[in-house]
């Protein structure tokens, strides 16, 4: 029989083993938490039968909970958009190992504005003429489509301040904003070509009452990011399940189609966030352009770091 101690330790050394096989999940919050655990639960469920792995999943109610997360090591891994994902990368030790394919094989989606088909506005023209009458939806602040693109291609370039524009503006999530412009609770509001696909996948009848006012530039498709501290062991098998996932069996493509119109995954790295963070240092520097408050100098001090961050980028 062995010591006492032997086996204490023995049980406290497999005890170890199981924890650093336990990873948590985290998934942004597009939607209702509800709606998130319903699309992405199966995904999860096959991802610990593959890999061995017991998979927590964990659903903020924001976007910075996910963030925050990730940073105090309270989730390993995580589905983010490129904005939150670069929030990730340079907050909470977040690394970028996949990114997303559609199930028509591109790597991209579209941010877009979108009001009731009973609204009078048909155009931007018409969005800005009539700006302190509408009620605004827009994303979450850490949101790509619903906040980012938006505030820079849609206002910035046109020199809106989009806090002021509006008679209310609100952040919400895609999905909240989707079902306020059904509502007509909001008149106008930001999404995204995943949201209203998905719409017009499970309730063509809905979708049929959204009119598209603008729509993007083609935006890379989402990251998955882990921290870069995560056992290696634990980061092989990962990288092989997501990337192995969906190439032919039909039930996992019809799970990641349920999840946004999914296909499956490649690899990728942080490069993925380069055009991201060009958009924002593009919007940064038309702020201290047009910030009166800044003397000449300090103007032209922000100006240049903002060029050498751009520059750097290109690089």
């Amino acid at each position: 029989m062995k010591p006492l101690h032997i086996l204490a330790a023995a049980l406290s050394l497999a005890t170890a083993t199981v924890q650093a096989q336990e990873i948590n999940f985290g998934i942004i919050a597009t939607d209702s938490a509800s709606t998130q655990r319903e699309r992405w639960e199966p995904f999860f469920r096959d991802m610990e039968a593959k890999t061995g792995l017991k998979v927590k999943s964990y659903y903020a109610p924001d976007y910075a909970g996910v963030i925050e997360a990730m940073r105090f090591n309270k989730i390993q891994v995580a589905w983010y958009g490129n904005k939150s994902a670069m929030e990730a990368v340079d907050r909470a030790e977040g690394e970028v190992f996949a990114q997303v394919m559609y199930a028509d094989g591109s790597f991209g989606y579209h941010g877009l504005l979108v009001t009731h088909k009973d609204s009078p506005y048909h155009t931007l023209d018409d969005v800005f003429r009539n700006g302190k009458s509408i009620n605004f939806g827009i994303g979450d602040p850490n949101s790509t489509s619903g906040f980012l693109v938006p505030t820079f291609y849609v206002f910035a370039q046109n020199k809106v301040d989009h806090r002021t524009a509006f008679k209310s503006i609100r952040n919400a999530s895609h999905g909240a904003n989707l079902q306020a412009v059904l509502a007509k609770q909001v008149d106008v509001a930001t999404n995204n070509t995943e949201d209203l696909g998905k719409l017009e996948t499970s309730k063509p009848e809905l979708a049929q009452q959204v009119r598209v006012l603008w729509k993007s530039p083609l935006i890379p498709s989402d990251p998955f990011v882990w921290r870069k501290d995560l056992d290696p062991a634990v980061k092989a098998k990962l990288k092989s399940f997501v990337l192995g996932y969906a190439k032919t069996d039909p039930a996992e493509k019809a799970i990641l189609k349920n999840i946004y119109s999914y296909g499956g995954f490649r690899e990728s790295n942080n490069d993925q966030l380069i055009p991201i963070r060009q958009l924002e240092l593009f919007r940064d520097r038309r702020k201290a352009e047009d910030d009166a408050k800044l003397s000449a100098d300090e103007r032209e001090k922000a100006l240049v770091e903002i060029d050498r961050k751009l520059a750097a980028l290109k690089r």
